[in-house]
C-alpha cells in the first residue's frame, strides 16, 4: 500500500482468513502474523540485495520498516509481535544500512514483551508467546519453540551489537536451560505438539517428540549467534548436532518431501509430506541451506575461524589481507580434514582457529544432559606434516604463524562409535542407549532388523559394534552393526530372547523405505524392552473406522501407561465432536468371541478428546448388525482397560460403536478381543 503496509492475506478473498486477521491493521497481532512475515521479508530483502546489488526488494522492505517504526512506539501502539521474527529482520536491516533506528525498533519490540498491563493494560499472551515476564528476566525456555528461539536469536543480537549485559545474562541462562534440560540428542527442541512447545525440564518423550523442523532452524540461528557473541565452540557443537540430525531429518532425500515434526521413535505412523497446510518448514529449509556456506568460516581481526567442516573454497580477510582457504574432506563420514592456506596480501601473520567438536573429546555437548559411556582417541593437528600440541581453548585450537603459499594444515578427528546415556532425570531414556559416530546420531529402523521390529531389541553394553560405509544404501550412508537380543512373549507373563543381528542407520535417513518401527534410543536393560506379542484375533483383523486416521493404533498391541500417554500410538475422531462413531473388526475367519476390552484415549488438559458418553458392542449377524447380550456395564474409566463380557457369538465382524460427549471427540488407545 502507499504508506508501505504489506500483508498479502488482506487481499485474499477468504472470509475465514479475514476473520482470523481482524478487520483492520494490527488488531489481532497475537495470531495474525502481520509482523512475523515482515521479518522474513526484511531478511529476504537483505539477502537479495547482498547477492545481486539490486534494491527492488530492499526499498519495499525499508518502506515497510519505516511504517512499523512510526506505528509501534511509546507514543502509539505498544504491542509486541505475536510471533517473533521481525526483530531478526530489523537487525539485518541495521547491519546492512547502519541506520540505528532499525536496531532500536528491534529492541523496543523485545523490551515491551512481558509488560502488557504495565504499559497498555492489555492481557498477557502468556508463556506460549513468551509474554509472561520481561525478556531479560526469563530464565526457563517455555512456550512455542519456534517463537522462543527466534526471540532468543534477536536477544543475542541485541546483546552483541549494543553490548547489553542484561540481554547477555538472559540469553546465557536460557541457553543453559535448553542445552542442559530441553535439548534432544538429535539437537531438536520442542517436546510436545500441544502448542508446538518446549516441555518441562527433562521432559523429552521420543514417540511424541515434536521437534518442528522450523524450531531446529531457529535453534541453529540462535546457537550461531551465541557463538558469535562468545566465540565459544560449545554453541557450534549444538549447531552441528542439530544440522546433521534433527534438521536434516526434516527434508527427504528427494528434496520435495518434508517432516513437520521429527520424532525419535515411530511405530510405523510417520511419513514425509510434499506440503503442509501451515507451510512454514519447506521454504525455511530452502533459505537455511542457502545461508549455510556463509557459516563455515568466520573472521575476527587476525583470526580465521573454521566453524564447520565441508569441502569448499573461500576467500577471507585477516589483518586486512585476503587469504584463500581450501578444505578437502569426506566429513562427516570420516574425520580427515585438509586445509590449504594461501595468503594473498603482504600481511601473512594471522591465526587459524580450528574447531575441535566436543564429540571428538568425549563430550556430546557442554552440559550434563548427555554423556558418552566410553572414551575415544584424541584429535591430531598437523602443520605441513608436523604434529603440534593440542591446546584447546573454548573449543578451538589456535595455529598462529607467518603463513606461506600452499601451507597445509591437517585435522584428524577420531571417528569412534559412541554409546550415549541421557541424564537420569530424562525418564523417557532410562535403561536405553543411543549411538553416535562423528556428528551423526543413528537409529535402528525396521528394514534392517529381524522381522521388521526394533521395539523388542536389547543392545548389551558389551556388544561389539563396527561401522562401514554402504554406497548403495540410502544414497550412501555409514551404518553401525553388531549383535543384539530380540524379545518375544511366550505367554502373558513370560518372555524368551534370541540373539540376532543389529543394524543402525543415520537418523536423518529414516522413513525412506516405507512404514515401520524406528527408534533412536535402544533398550540396554530388560525392563525397558518391549517384547513382541504373538498374533491375536484383534491384531490379525482388518480395521475400519467411521472417520479419522491412524486406525492401526487400535490393534497394534502397544499398551499405554495411562489414557493421556502420547508415547505410544493412539487413534481419535477429532475434530468430530459429540458424534456417533464406530470401529469395525473384520476377522480372518468366523470366530467365537465373548469379551472386548477398550482402553480409552483422553487428553484432558491438553486437547479435546474425552472418554465417550456411552458405547456398545455389535456383531455381524448375517447381513445385519445386532447388539451382543450382556449384563456387564460398558465402562468409560480412564487409565485402564474397560472390559465387557457378553454371551458368546460366532461371527466374522465385530463393531464397537461410541457416542462422544457433547463438545468433545472420542479416542482409543487399544482394543482387545477374546
Amino acid at each position: 500500500e502507499k504508506d508501505g503496509y504489506l500483508y498479502s492475506p488482506r487481499e485474499i478473498p477468504s472470509e475465514s482468513i479475514k476473520r482470523s486477521i481482524g478487520p483492520e491493521r494490527w488488531v489481532n497481532l497475537q495470531w495474525s502474523h502481520e509482523l512475523y512475515v515482515l521479518g522474513h521479508l526484511y531478511e529476504a530483502a537483505v539477502a537479495h540485495y547482498t547477492a545481486t546489488g539490486k534494491r527492488t526488494l530492499l526499498d519495499i522492505a525499508l518502506k515497510s520498516a519505516d511504517l512499523v517504526i512510526n506505528t509501534f512506539n511509546l507514543n502509539n501502539l505498544q504491542i509486541p509481535p505475536g510471533h517473533q521474527e521481525i526483530e531478526i529482520g530489523l537487525v539485518k536491516l541495521y547491519e546492512l544500512t547502519g541506520e540505528k533506528k532499525y536496531l532500536d525498533q528491534a529492541k523496543y519490540f523485545l523490551d515491551i514483551r512481558g509488560r502488557g498491563k504495565e504499559l497498555t493494560g492489555r492481557e498477557s499472551w502468556g508463556k506460549y508467546a513468551q509474554d509472561h515476564e520481561p525478556v531479560t528476566e526469563q530464565e526457563e525456555a517455555v512456550g512455542h519453540a519456534v517463537r522462543a528461539a527466534y526471540m532468543y536469536s534477536a536477544m543475542t543480537d541485541i546483546a552483541a551489537l549494543n553490548g547489553d549485559k542484561k540481554y547477555e545474562n538472559a540469553v546465557d541462562k536460557l541457553w543453559q536451560n535448553v542445552a542442559g534440560k530441553k535439548l534432544y540428542v538429535t539437537g531438536g527442541i520442542g517436546s510436545t505438539g500441544s502448542g508446538e512447545a518446549l516441555g518441562d525440564n527433562y521432559d523429552l518423550p521420543n514417540m511424541s517428540a515434536y521437534n518442528e523442523t522450523c524450531s531446529s532452524i531457529a535453534n541453529m540461528m540462535w546457537n550461531y549467534r551465541m557463538y558469535k557473541l562468545h566465540r565459544d565452540g560449545k554453541y557450534l557443537d549444538v549447531f552441528e548436532r542439530t544440522l546433521y540430525n534433527a534438521f536434516l531429518s526434516g527434508v527427504g532425500m528427494d528434496g520435495k518431501s518434508f517432516f513437520y515434526p521429527n520424532p525419535l521413535q515411530s511405530y510405523g505412523t510417520h511419513a514425509r509430506s510434499p506440503w503442509f497446510t501451515c507451510a512454514c518448514c519447506p521454504p525455511n529449509v530452502a533459505r537455511f541451506i542457502a545461508s549455510l556456506p556463509a557459516k563455515i568460516f568466520s573472521t575476527n581481526g587476525k583470526n580465521i575461524y573454521v566453524n564447520l567442516y565441508a569441502s569448499c573454497e573461500a576467500e577471507l580477510t585477516a589483518n586486512s589481507s585476503v587469504v584463500k582457504v581450501k578444505q578437502k574432506t569426506n566429513y562427516p563420514w570420516d574425520g580427515n580434514i585438509q586445509l590449504n592456506i594461501t595468503p594473498e596480501g603482504t600481511e601473512k601473520n594471522f591465526t587459524l582457529m580450528l574447531r575441535i567438536p566436543s564429540w571428538a573429546i568425549n563430550k556430546p555437548i557442554e552440559t550434563d544432559l548427555y554423556k558418552f559411556m566410553d572414551n575415544n582417541t584424541k584429535p591430531v593437528v598437523k602443520v605441513n606434516g608436523k604434529e603440534i600440541e593440542l591446546k584447546i581453548d573454548k573449543g578451538f585450537v589456535a595455529v598462529d604463524k607467518d603463513w606461506n603459499s600452499d601451507d597445509i594444515v591437517e585435522l584428524i578427528l577420531p571417528m569412534d562409535i559412541h554409546r550415549i546415556k541421557a541424564n537420569e532425570n530424562v525418564e523417557a531414556d532410562l535403561g536405553k542407549t543411543a549411538l553416535q559416530r562423528g556428528p551423526i546420531v543413528f537409529c535402528a529402523e525396521f528394514p534392517d532388523n529381524k522381522d521388521g521390529f526394533v521395539r523388542n531389541i536389547l543392545l548389551p553394553d558389551d556388544s561389539k559394534l563396527s561401522a562401514k560405509f554402504e554406497p548403495d544404501l540410502l544414497n550412501g550412508v555409514e551404518t553401525i552393526s553388531g549383535k543384539a537380543f530380540g524379545y518375544n512373549f511366550i505367554n502373558e507373563s513370560k518372555t524368551e530372547r534370541h540373539e540376532q543381528d543389529f543394524k543402525a542407520i543415520p537418523y536423518y535417513a529414516w522413513a525412506h523405505r516405507g512404514y515401520g518401527d524406528m527408534s533412536v534410543w535402544i533398550a540396554d536393560n530388560e525392563k525397558t524392552v518391549m517384547p513382541l506379542h504373538g498374533p491375536t484375533l484383534a491384531s490379525l483383523s482388518k480395521i475400519e473406522v467411521s472417520s479419522g486416521k491412524n486406525s492401526q493404533a487400535i490393534n497394534d498391541q502397544l499398551e499405554p501407561k495411562n489414557s493421556i500417554d502420547e508415547t505410544v500410538p493412539f487413534f481419535h475422531w477429532w475434530p468430530n465432536k459429540g458424534t456417533t462413531e464406530w470401529v469395525q473388526f473384520d476377522f480372518p475367519e468366523n470366530s467365537e468371541v465373548s469379551q472386548v476390552e477398550v482402553y480409552w484415549f483422553d487428553d484432558t488438559g491438553i486437547g479435546e478428546c474425552r472418554v465417550p458418553q456411552s458405547w456398545k458392542v455389535l456383531f455381524k449377524d448375517g447381513d445385519k448388525w445386532s447388539s451382543v447380550y450382556t449384563t456387564d456395564n460398558y465402562g468409560v474409566e480412564k487409565d485402564k482397560f474397560n472390559r465387557v463380557i457378553f454371551e458368546t457369538v460366532r461371527t466374522n465382524s465385530l463393531k464397537i460403536e461410541i457416542q462422544s460427549q457433547k463438545d468433545f471427540a472420542g479416542g482409543i488407545h487399544e482394543i482387545k478381543i477374546k
